[in-house]
């Protein structure tokens, strides 16, 4: 049964020294999700937020955003161009716990509610996560992951996939060939929140104000934290967030894209995995139509290439100006 927001207002009251609440309200939908969460006001009008798991693998999950946002120093917050929540208290209920923390305002985002400002304010933040200092992860004892062992994940998958025998051919060599570009993993490892989709955003106006669930926070492959935008089909949206996050970032990995791309439709294999190992007909039989639409996309649309980066092939024109260009200068 879902805890009612004044239960969890007591709750805040005893993992915060000194917090009067003066209101409070339920945050989110009362009884589903992972949690029962509420926010309560402060007699100083600061707003807090506490929420308690309702399973074991929400508690996991915040145990980890805790681990996470502990490793988010003050100096690591303040290159972020948002705000990240700062971990208030916890009192203990029926075997877990609540956790209070401070409310980060703004809206949460829908893939259906980015547009080409929001878009760019979305790369803008994902490229700020991945300039921040490894060690704030690797010195508290976070996954790193390197190239080599995301390249041999990648390949592990492909081939777990391929057992099946419901991988459409044509998918299956793409995959395959991605697999075999080593040059499409040769990537910097970077620090990754990994759990990223759109609902991690809070947003107003256009730009983005708060980035939840860091229980993910990890030194990885930053393509990992980009793949799901290219869910969103809508004409520039994706190339917004790209394009900003190339200007934060640099150059610094050419085929991030790419393998993106690749990162997305592994997504697919995964589910479809999922339905093989717990023996479900209906998962096995929705992951095969989604293979079956995902080949008509890829095949049909250049954009979606993860095969190496090639020269754009030039007129005969053209070519004779760039020989007589050539030979003025020499």
């Amino acid at each position: 049964m879902a805890r009612s927001h004044l239960t969890l207002a007591a709750l805040a009251t005893s993992a915060v020294a000194e917090l009067d609440v003066v209101g409070a309200a339920p945050f989110g939908s009362a009884g589903r999700g992972d949690f029962d969460s509420a926010v309560v006001t402060g007699r100083d009008g600061r707003l807090w937020i506490v929420r308690v798991p309702r399973s074991e693998r929400a508690e996991q999950e915040q145990s980890a955003d805790l681990v996470a946002l502990r490793a988010l120093s003050q100096g690591a917050r303040a290159r972020l161009p948002f705000e990240v929540t700062v971990f208030a208290g916890q009192a203990p209920i029926d075997g877990t716990r609540a956790i209070v923390s401070e409310f980060v305002h703004g809206t949460s985002v829908t893939l259906t509610a980015i547009d080409l400002e929001l878009a760019t304010s979305i790369g803008e933040a994902i490229a700020a996560v991945h300039a921040l200092p490894t060690s704030l992860v690797t010195d508290v004892g976070l996954p790193a992951t390197g190239t080599d062992e995301a390249h041999r994940a990648a390949q592990s998958l492909i081939e777990r996939a391929a057992a099946t025998n419901l991988v459409p051919a044509a998918l299956l060599d793409r995959w395959r060939q991605a697999g075999d570009d080593a040059g499409l993993w040769q990537f910097t490892p970077a620090v990754i929140n990994g759990s990223l989709g759109a609902d991690s955003f809070l947003a107003s106006a256009g730009q983005v104000t708060g980035l939840l669930g860091w229980h993910g926070l990890r030194v990885g492959d930053p393509a990992r934290d980009l793949h799901w935008v290219l869910g969103i089909r809508r004409d520039g949206i994706a190339d917004a967030v790209f394009d900003a996050y190339t200007r934060v970032r640099g150059s610094v990995d050419r085929r991030i894209r790419q393998r993106a791309t690749l990162l997305a439709e592994f997504e697919v294999a995964r589910w479809l995995l999922h339905g093989t190992d717990t023996r479900s007909t209906e998962i096995v039989d929705d992951a095969v139509r989604m293979m079956s639409r995902l080949v008509d996309d890829v095949l049909g649309d250049a954009t979606d290439s993860i095969a190496p980066p090639t020269l754009p092939i030039l007129a005969v024109d053209e070519v004779e100006a760039l020989l007589d260009r050539a030979e003025r200068v020499s």
